[in-house]
């Protein structure tokens, strides 16, 4: 929960270090003060401001279990992130949050995982990620999928690189096309088709996805042929959020509310939604 004297009002908090992920995304870490009464879970969200710019509501993509900080990747598509982009470490931003529902850690403990993730997905993902290697024996085998365009659109390369070579982990990362004048050498092909080969468990399987809607039904499909129904499905939605809190409507999907009742939904509970995959 966040202790804050309106949910409207954001602390302020500092720009510890801000990093090069790809060259339209930044990772910025961000030191939570000491007054600030800050615990969130994996795949919950908070929204961030710039004075003069507004806000945006941003995926938390580091771990509960690591304290102190939280780690925001944050793509340049607009003028609150574009002002972002421009800050130096040591400048402040404000934050409310933490905000929305999270992948329940209490219902995957005990389970084979599978999180999947495309593009810009892997970023709330990786606070799950970090959150079972940093639990690692509260869990049984985890497979970790991700997918981006390119080899240049690939978040977080060194632990994607640790997370492939881990012992703990089963990774494998795709791209969809491949630039010859590149030096990837790992997989070409589309996310989804990582999935047929899998050695999966449906009776103690769960899977987490996350990245963009026109993913969603090609993976859920082949999940399906695997033999994981939709209550092992557990979805992250992305919707235009503004308020963070359920009051102004523009994240609606039918009579759901994509900050307050989501943004992380099992697929079972959007089976008669309308316009949620």
């Amino acid at each position: 929960m966040c202790d804050c004297e309106s949910t409207y009002k954001p602390f302020v908090c500092s720009i510890a270090s801000i990093t090069d992920l790809t060259p339209h995304e930044k990772l910025f870490r961000v030191e939570i003060p000491v007054d600030m009464d800050f615990t969130h879970q994996p795949g919950q969200f908070v929204l961030l401001s710039v004075w003069g710019f507004g806000e945006a509501p941003i995926s938390i993509s580091s771990s509960p279990t690591r304290p102190g900080y939280l780690d925001f990747a944050i793509r340049k598509a607009g003028s609150l992130t574009g002002a972002l982009h421009l800050l130096k470490p040591g400048d402040k931003i404000g934050l409310r949050g933490p905000l929305g529902t999270c992948f329940n850690v209490d219902e995957l403990r005990d389970k084979d995982l599978l999180l999947i993730a495309g593009g810009c997905g892997l970023a709330p993902l990786r606070s799950l990620i970090h959150y079972c290697q940093d639990r690692r024996n509260e869990f049984k085998q985890i497979k970790i999928l991700y997918g981006a365009k390119t080899s240049e659109d690939l978040l977080y390369k060194p632990e994607l690189s640790d997370w492939e070579q881990s012992d703990i982990f089963d990774c494998h990362v795709t791209i969809d096309s491949s630039d010859p004048d590149s030096n990837y050498t790992g997989k070409v092909g589309l996310l989804p088709d990582l999935i047929p080969p899998l050695d999966i468990d449906p009776e103690n399987c769960a899977a987490v996805l996350v990245g963009p809607p026109v993913m969603y039904k090609y993976v859920i499909d082949q999940l399906k042929k695997k033999g994981l129904n939709e209550d092992q499905i557990i979805v992250s939605l992305e919707r235009h959020m503004k308020c963070g809190i359920g009051n102004c409507g523009h994240c609606a999907i039918d009579h759901l509310l994509c900050c307050t009742d989501g943004p992380v939904f099992k697929l079972s509970a959007l089976s008669e939604v309308r316009g949620a995959i």
